[in-house]
């Protein structure tokens, strides 16, 4: 009981940061704000994520010989699921929140990634939900805490919850319809690409993912929605690539090997925050994504709906494009050519030109801001 009094306490004397913010300047307070939650889910993303993304195809091949890898897999998986919580935990500890209230907004994330239904009484959850839905859940939830502060005092602990599930939760629910037809719309327009000249629509392909993996638009979802396959789905993959490994070398010096890693082995939507706050790092990302979505289309890399949307994420891409080709050993080759080699030395030409000679992005543009 002493050690919740103190939660309590310490809830109701954490200063309500934002609000002192707002008072000094409304306009920096709130691109300090949007930063605060895409930061959050952009490593929450990752960190939910990569797990699975390591060890979900080494753990399949493993499974004969290696009883242990269906948990291994089974845990992984389970990672995924637990994204809109893990981004608003992480969001909550860039807004300086206290514990009850990292808590609270935690389960209300939960309830706006609509990644659940209830069947017969029976909780069912998939995958790891609307990315947009949960950004607006957290933006609604952060406020809705911040604007509460320490008005319910003693019953902090009892009512922020409450009040933040019932408001800031039916909320995200009653706008998640409207937010998921922005997917089915944005998937019908895309699916419109699909019906140009074969290498026109890998390079209008791959750019049009590269960009969205580093939005709050999930690419998975779009390539699920409009079924894509053969062609269009091997080159969205090879755009989503282009982007992983073009901002992992222009963030090398700043991030290190670790941080730079992450944006091909997990996801490049890590750097969502920055691409929002210095939108000219997408440049090299379109001219890569260009350059190899034309030369997928010409080696007509393929994919399928399931695989569409990772790119070169725990191999997905690439174990994708094997399969649907001959198998091959000229296959093989063009496969590390288009989903390692190429993109590793474009990406490479993308730091000598746009950092180390015109210097129109600086190392701290794609600094993660994620200790």
């Amino acid at each position: 009981m002493t050690k919740l009094t103190e939660v309590i306490s310490t809830s109701k004397e954490q200063p309500n940061v934002l609000q002192h913010k707002l008072s000094a300047n409304p306009i920096s307070a709130f691109k300090a704000f949007m930063m605060n939650i895409l930061n959050g889910v952009s490593v929450g993303a990752v960190v939910s994520l990569v797990p699975a993304a390591l060890l979900g195809n080494v753990m399949l091949a493993l499974l004969p010989i290696f009883p242990m890898a269906k948990t291994i897999i089974d845990i992984s998986n389970l990672s995924m699921i637990l994204l809109a919580p893990v981004s608003a935990l992480v969001s909550s500890r860039l807004f300086k929140l206290t514990a009850i209230q990292s808590a609270t907004l935690a389960l209300v994330a939960l309830v706006g990634a609509k990644n659940w239904q209830i069947d017969n009484g029976i909780f069912m959850i998939k995958g790891t939900g609307d990315i947009l839905n949960i950004i607006i859940t957290l933006c609604l939830g952060v406020y809705f805490i911040q604007l509460v502060g320490s008005r319910l005092k003693a019953y902090n602990i009892l009512l922020l919850p409450t009040l933040t599930l019932v408001i800031v939760g039916s909320i995200s629910t009653i706008l998640y319809p409207i937010v998921a037809q922005i997917t089915t719309a944005l998937g019908e327009l895309i699916s419109q690409v699909t019906l140009v000249q074969p290498v026109l629509m890998g390079i209008l392909m791959a750019v049009i993912f590269g960009i969205m993996i580093i939005s709050p638009i999930s690419t998975v979802a779009v390539a699920l929605t409009i079924s894509l396959e053969g062609i269009a789905s091997g080159t969205a993959n090879l755009g989503i690539t282009a982007c992983g490994f073009t901002l992992a070398l222009l963030g090398l010096k700043a991030n290190g090997v670790g941080g730079s890693l992450v944006h091909f082995l997990g996801s490049p939507k890590v750097q969502m925050a920055n691409v929002v706050g210095h939108p000219k790092i997408v440049i090299p990302v379109i001219l890569n994504a260009a350059i190899l979505g034309g030369l997928g289309a010409i080696f007509e890399i393929q994919g399928t709906p399931l695989s569409a949307g990772f790119g070169f994420s725990g191999l997905v891409g690439p174990l994708a494009a094997y399969n649907a080709g001959d198998q091959s050993m000229q296959s093989v080759l063009v496969i590390i050519l288009l989903f390692f080699v190429l993109p590793t030395a474009l990406a490479i030409i993308a730091r000598l030109l746009f950092i180390n000679k015109q210097q129109l992005i600086s190392d701290d543009d794609l600094k993660l801001r994620i200790d």
